[in-house]
């Protein structure tokens, strides 16, 4: 069964196409803006215009999906206050990069993260109220009007990653009011508070300044709770249910694909990407083919998509 390459091609699950990833970009002010991230190997910080072409190759490949990230001003405070309020400026980053996407590449399916991490001058997903915990309805509040004005600048879905209490229901109620019955809602509804988003936080200067994200985050020694916030995301209107991270919660991704029948993301988080390229840098293994092992069992874990910063390599994990 194992005895030649084409015998084991036989039996092997099929292997994944390229559209069957996204690829999560950060998005930055300005033109001609290329930033290198320090800490994500061949990842970079893009002004839309530059954006544009460093998709070309992507698209070439047959990735179909993006999924995108606003770094207002480099991560630098300015623009920054106690609600988040500038993410959902209809001249943000983010609103002003999707029709310049769009235009350039009309069939690209254009999904866009909704938090406000990276817009809030304390770093958390949300505003604070008085005792310094994150208000979760108002937070739910300001993720609607960000997602509806993602919709209204032409995104095809909004993925939110806050982890509030009703926020599926919030943002689902928002867009349909608007009038935006058709955008897709991408549920980040099993996210756990995790050590593999460093590098993220990074490139999106978002890290909290202050405490971190347990209050709201899934925990990883309580699979239960975790569990019932997909549950509870597919009863509020969810299109797709999403784990995050994806490699060190395989099990995770197979229990909600067993109790769903919806699509089922995972987020193939920063750390997960950067670690490998960090193991093969030091010669422990193969940069590519152990890329391409991580991302089987990813699919092999039931994921029907992944998000992974490994999209524009396609064609070199799966050659």
């Amino acid at each position: 069964m194992r005895r030649t390459a084409a015998i084991r091609d036989m039996f092997a699950m099929p292997t994944p196409g390229p559209e069957k990833f996204i690829w999560p970009v950060f998005v930055a002010p300005g033109s001609g803006r290329r930033e290198t991230i320090a800490s994500m190997p061949n990842q970079y910080r893009y002004s839309a215009d530059e954006l544009v072409k460093a998709l070309a190759p992507v698209v070439a490949q047959g990735v179909k999906s993006v999924l995108l990230f606003g770094v207002p001003d480099d991560g630098a405070d300015e623009g920054k206050d106690e609600c988040g309020t500038s993410a959902a400026d209809p001249h943000g980053v983010v609103q002003r990069a999707i029709p310049v996407l769009r235009a350039a590449y009309p069939e690209l399916v254009i999904f866009t993260d909704v938090c406000l991490c990276a817009y809030t001058s304390h770093g958390h997903c949300g505003p604070r109220d008085p005792d310094g915990d994150v208000d979760n309805d108002a937070a739910c509040e300001m993720l609607a009007r960000v997602a509806v004005s993602h919709a209204r600048a032409g995104a095809d879905g909004v993925a939110p990653s806050a982890m509030m209490d009703g926020q599926v229901a919030a943002i689902r109620h928002a867009l349909d009011e608007e009038g935006f019955t058709k955008t897709l809602l991408i549920s980040y509804s099993t996210k756990f508070a995790s050590q593999m988003y460093g590098p993220f936080r990074d490139a999106e200067g978002s890290a909290p300044g202050h405490g971190d994200r347990q209050g709201y985050q899934a925990s990883a020694r309580d699979p239960r709770t975790a569990l019932r916030e997909s549950v509870l995301d597919e009863a509020e209107g969810a299109d797709a249910l999403m784990v995050k991270p994806a490699l060190f919660y395989l099990d995770m991704i197979r229990e909600v694909a067993q109790r769903t029948l919806l699509p089922v993301m995972a987020y193939n988080v920063s750390g997960e990407y950067s670690m490998i390229h960090a193991a093969a840098s030091a010669g422990y293994c193969d940069l590519y083919a152990t890329a391409r092992e991580s991302l089987d069992a990813i699919f092999r874990a039931g994921a029907t998509q992944v998000i992974s910063y490994w999209a524009p390599f396609y064609g070199m994990i799966y050659p």
